[in-house]
């Protein structure tokens, strides 16, 4: 039986160890379980950045840093530099250490993160995971439930595909989850990379598991706006991209970051300012404040344009007013990194840019 999804290849999603070979040189991409950085990983991940390729490292939509245009040969020694920082604790299983958390969760959240993590480098069936397999840990604010996760926890309440279902648990629930999906796509002699790709599998999984999905999906939750949050404060990382002067203020200012999959950092409230100085923002009306691209030209192949660049100069020219829908530039159609939810997009096409509402 051919797989819904019509995959006919595995996935090629770039690891920190199989690197992806881009226009501009190779790009890794170093999973972050959860966001959670140390000021130390991060000053590794600088040090790197700025000694084998761009010495700007990138956000990922889901949480994740990149480190891209590295020379040729450079990927073995980032590897072990990633090693040695306690980043790249799997080989096996680096690709799919795929997890989100809601970034304002406490120790509870952080603890079911850091088991599920454990036990999923543990579990050597896991290794054959799509490296775009996502899973979810919502402390139940609703804020990454929505955001598309294959297999996830809404507070205790497993979630297959953003579909509530009838079973509560913990990190070994989730590994139960990831493990059924595996054997449903085998028995659809399947190549999808996520879950919603089976036929019927939301349901499918969830009988694997002994139960059914019973509601509808999750209500999205707004993220975190930039700003103060209690005694941590969220920051936006204009265009996710952050320069090495940046990453040295937040490892001169806090012990630990956390990046969000919205392109923002958390942050301890004491940090703010010295971070703001770096050039960070902290305020929530900033015309930066829902503004990403995707690589471009000249990173990227496939680009139509130098979206960035562009981008830049359209919140140097006011174009975008406070409170307006999120605004994605996109180099081609594939339309690369795009926020969850509504938003407008500004798609390069050979003849300039096409602008909708997604």
């Amino acid at each position: 039986m051919q797989a819904a999804s019509g995959r006919d290849a595995p996935d090629r999603c770039p690891g920190a160890v199989q690197v992806h070979e881009a226009a501009d040189g190779g790009l890794a991409r170093v999973r972050l379980p959860g966001g959670r950085l140390t000021a130390a990983q991060l000053l590794v991940l600088r040090s790197a950045a700025a000694e084998l390729g761009d010495p700007v490292l990138e956000l990922t939509s889901r949480g994740n840093v990149q480190v891209r245009a590295l020379r040729p040969g450079a990927a073995t020694e980032l590897a072990a530099r990633l090693d040695d920082a306690g980043l790249l604790p799997s080989a096996t299983h680096e690709r799919v250490r795929n997890i989100i958390a809601s970034p304002l969760g406490g120790p509870a959240t952080r603890r079911l993160v850091e088991e599920f993590d454990a036990l999923l480098c543990a579990t050597p069936e896991l290794a054959a995971l799509p490296g775009r397999f996502l899973a979810t840990v919502d402390d139940g604010r609703g804020d990454v439930t929505p955001l598309g996760g294959d297999v996830g926890l809404h507070g205790s309440r497993l979630v297959l595909a953003g579909r509530p279902a009838g079973r509560d648990g913990g990190a070994k629930l989730l590994v139960e989850a990831a493990l059924a999906f595996l054997a449903e796509r085998a028995a659809q002699d399947s190549r999808a990379w996520r879950l919603s790709e089976l036929d019927d599998g939301p349901a499918r999984v969830a009988a694997r598991l002994g139960t059914q999905v019973t509601a509808p999906p999750v209500e999205r939750c707004d993220p975190p706006a930039a700003g103060a949050h209690g005694a941590a404060a969220v920051l936006v990382v204009p265009l996710g991209l952050l320069t090495g002067e940046q990453s040295a203020a937040l490892a001169n200012a806090a012990e630990e970051i956390i990046v969000t999959p919205w392109r923002t950092v958390v942050v301890p409230a004491a940090a703010v300012d010295e971070a703001v100085a770096a050039g960070l923002v902290a305020d929530p009306t900033s015309p930066w404040a829902g503004v990403t691209a995707c690589a471009g030209r000249p990173g990227c192949a496939k680009a139509l344009a130098d979206v960035r660049a562009d981008a830049r100069s359209a919140v140097a020219a006011g174009e975008r007013e406070p409170g307006a829908l999120p605004v994605h530039w996109a180099g081609c159609e594939r339309r690369c990194g795009a926020p969850r939810g509504r938003h407008v997009e500004m798609v390069a096409t050979p003849t300039g840019y096409r602008s909708a509402v997604a």
